[in-house]
């Protein structure tokens, strides 16, 4: 899942950058209004985390242009005015959910996993193909029964395939939704942890769930 942070505070960002990596994410920041317009416009984003108090264009003013322009991407505002009137207007102008400054990191792991679950009928809280089981929320991951242990990135491409199971994703889909925009990669990267995913869910005497269509890219399956 790739996330936009939308943050003038830098320090705060890149906390919560770390932290959300930690927990698998693919994390981006732009720390002014009009450089996040810009990303929520022409980033493929699972979600937004938006301070309304923002330099050059406000979290508000950018929440509206991206309604207007029918970007549904959900979005979670993060401020420090806790007004119930702040609050109403950041929902009516679009927002999802709203939280206040400070706040506890698990709960806004929590807020955001359930905003990215809520978007749309694929964003089950656990996803299955065949006999693999994949949690969303604890990141857990068992085929046949049996847990699977991956890597944060083994796990955002997973997740990835999942939620386009039956789907063909080219390689360059998959690198805009699993790498952030300063990721410097070999061209054959997404075939690298292609392999090392197979290794791991499609080994003996499992059949195999992901395939690899021909100059096209990759798709997750039942034989």
């Amino acid at each position: 899942m790739r996330v936009l942070i939308v943050e003038d505070e830098k320090d705060l960002a890149n906390i919560i950058k770390m932290g959300l990596e930690e927990e698998g994410y693919i994390v981006d920041i732009a720390n002014d209004g009009e450089e996040g317009l810009y990303m929520a416009e022409n980033y493929p984003l699972d979600a937004i985390l938006l301070d309304i108090m923002l330099p050059v264009m406000d979290g508000l003013t950018l929440l509206s242009t991206i309604r207007k322009k029918g970007i549904k991407t959900p979005v979670l505002l993060l401020t420090a005015r806790d007004a119930l009137m702040d609050k109403i207007e950041g929902l009516d102008t679009g927002a999802d959910d709203y939280m206040t400054k400070p706040f506890e990191f698990t709960e806004l792991v929590a807020r955001l996993r359930s905003l990215i679950r809520r978007v749309g009928d694929a964003r089950e809280a656990v996803l299955r193909i065949a006999d693999m089981e994949i949690n969303t929320a604890s990141h857990e991951v068992t085929r046949g029964g049996e847990p699977i242990k991956l890597s944060a990135r083994e796990y955002a491409l997973l997740e990835y395939l999942a939620y386009n199971k039956g789907t063909v994703v080219s390689r360059t889909e998959i690198v805009e939704h699993i790498y952030h925009e300063d990721a410097e990669m070999d061209s054959n990267v997404v075939d690298v942890y292609i392999n090392y995913l197979r290794k791991k869910i499609d080994k003996e005497p499992w059949t195999k769930l992901i395939h690899t269509i021909r100059g096209a890219g990759y798709i997750l399956k039942e034989e």
